[in-house]
């Protein structure tokens, strides 16, 4: 892996945004539009970002798929080098003692 590329957290974060972003601008525009009821009084703003998590979570989980597989290698490489780099240290102690 080289140092200049991104990181697939970042990555995937970024893109789990966008895609809320992307539901959340639909849904305001379908509840502006009477298409889909608005909330209560003043509870619309908060109705359109409940529906809007609602509806991005599983496009995110099926849009996203790839990215989140790159994210979860990249996290286990990390985790496996703290614990190569904790290895080496408990073993340079127990030669040191």
């Amino acid at each position: 892996m080289s140092a200049a590329k991104p990181s697939a957290t970042i990555r995937y974060t970024a893109m789990r945004l966008g895609v809320f972003v992307g539901c959340f601008v639909v849904v305001a525009g379908l509840v502006q539009f009477g298409v889909l009821p608005s909330g209560l009084g003043d509870s619309n703003f908060i109705w359109v970002v409940l529906l809007s998590l609602v509806v991005s979570a599983p496009l995110s989980f099926v849009l996203l798929r790839k990215q989140r597989d790159e994210m979860s290698v990249q996290i286990v490489e990390k985790v496996d080098r703290a614990k190569a780099r904790l290895d080496a240290n408990r073993a340079q102690e127990d030669d040191a003692a």
